[in-house]
């Protein structure tokens, strides 16, 4: 493990490759790249942003069910902390690798800038499928990972949030175990480890649904720049797990209407719309939209070639390729994942014609209920959920006024436009704070 500085880690395995490339970290440094020579970054701050502060990799072992221990390798990758605290989630998936992960963060890093809160880019994860390990087995390993990263997590200085394969009991489970590894006149800090937490336990309302939400209220503001209403939308969403189900659940309650829904276990669609809250349901129950009472099935092709307004990514990585982005019959791509979108997709769906709000705008709604929730904690305050809501609103309008002045005034995408914003924030702090010694 270090501490102070990047490890050298052994290359992901084959499986892992596939799902997730070795060059997704250098995608992200290439639209980095793209946006700093819009901005004219100086090349000290271009510098700095293409390597991560710190690598961390544990190793560690969690006794199963049946007595066997088995181990597993966890990696928490802090990538800049100008603006505050390392924030980002930890992820529980087959496809987690130190590159991701480094990508991850450095989404982070740009997404807090971009969004102007006070918080640096981390993210985390462990390399397994929680489908094959029961509740107790999953919390061991839990506990087991946050006490094998020990300081490297804290409350002033890497806060953690859920991710993929994670949820707000993950969170209780590392509050706990977090705060029993502090003196006992300091565990009333815990609180602060980490976001996302149940609301019983410390955490905020809205939080749940904030990422949700946070595509819902760009995709207003995009609709009202386009001239279009909300009632009359129609949208597809690929994914329905966090975010996609409550993006869905919280468009239906606007009167847009879901057409076409697709995740792991297949894709669904009705001709008059679906019902959101009811495929939640049925999810919930079922563990996939294959099967939903009154939708029929199609295939994949057939899904991205729904005629609609809106898409909605809100799965993992790569799922708007050269080949899928040629299919898409919307307006506009609104992306609820991280990077779901291929730079050879991206490049399709400009010549397409097909604006794209980019992740690091239109999911930043998580983390900005995640600084919230943290405020909260530090602060021994409970906003309600009307507060965290209009709040939330006037910090996304904020930034997406920002993102759309640039791409205007320099002529560019939505993508490079909101990376632009972001570094433009970040070399901010450089030059007034000055690079040490």
């Amino acid at each position: 493990m270090t501490t102070n500085g990047t490890t050298t880690m052994n290359p992901p395995s084959e499986a892992v490759r596939e799902h997730t490339g070795d060059s997704l970290f250098q995608r992200v440094q290439s639209t980095m790249e793209r946006a700093a020579e819009v901005t004219g970054l100086s090349p000290a701050v271009r510098k700095i942003l293409a390597r991560p502060a710190c690598e961390v990799s544990v190793t560690f072992p969690v006794r199963m069910d049946d007595g066997r221990v088995e181990m597993y390798t966890g990696y928490r990758v802090q990538h800049n902390n100008a603006l505050g605290p390392f924030k980002g989630g930890i992820r529980y998936h087959p496809g987690v690798s130190i590159d991701e992960v480094r990508a991850l963060a450095a989404w982070m890093t740009v997404k807090c800038a971009l969004v102007d809160i006070p918080f640096g880019g981390a993210k985390g994860g462990v390399q397994f499928d929680p489908s094959n390990l029961s509740v107790p087995e999953i919390e061991r390993l839990t506990r087991r990972f946050v006490y094998a990263l020990g300081n490297n997590i804290g409350p002033d200085y890497d806060v953690p949030a859920p991710d993929v394969g994670t949820d707000a009991r993950t969170m209780a489970w590392i509050v706990d175990t977090y705060a029993a590894t502090l003196p006992p006149q300091d565990r009333h800090r815990a609180l602060a480890v980490v976001t996302g937490k149940p609301v019983s336990a410390g955490g905020s309302v809205g939080r749940e649904k904030a990422t949700g939400q946070g595509v819902v209220d760009l995709i207003g503001l995009w609709a009202r720049d386009e001239g279009l209403n909300l009632t009359d939308l129609t949208y597809t969403v690929q994914g329905f797990g966090k975010v996609g189900s409550w993006a869905a659940r919280i468009l239906k309650s606007l009167g847009a209407t879901l057409l076409a829904v697709e995740d792991a276990t297949g894709a669904v669609r009705a001709a008059g719309g679906l019902d959101a809250d009811a495929l939640a349901e049925h999810v919930r129950r079922t563990g996939g939209v294959a099967g939903f009472a009154g939708a029929q099935a199609i295939g994949h092709s057939e899904f991205f070639g729904i005629a609609a307004d809106v898409f909605i990514p809100a799965a993992l990585e790569d799922q708007v390729t050269a080949e899928t982005a040629s299919l898409l019959n919307v307006r506009l791509v609104a992306e609820g994942a991280n990077g779901p979108t291929s730079p050879e997709g991206d490049a399709v769906l400009r010549e397409r014609g097909i604006e794209v709000l980019p992740d690091i705008l239109c999911n930043a709604g998580g983390v900005i209920v995640s600084y919230f929730e943290w405020v909260q904690n530090r602060g021994g305050a409970a906003w309600d959920a009307a507060e965290i809501d209009r709040r939330l609103h006037g910090i996304l309008a904020k930034a997406y006024q920002r993102v759309k002045a640039v791409g205007q005034s320099k002529g560019v995408d939505w993508r490079t436009a909101a990376y632009a914003v972001a570094l433009s924030r970040l070399e901010q702090v450089y030059v007034e704070r000055g690079i040490f010694p």
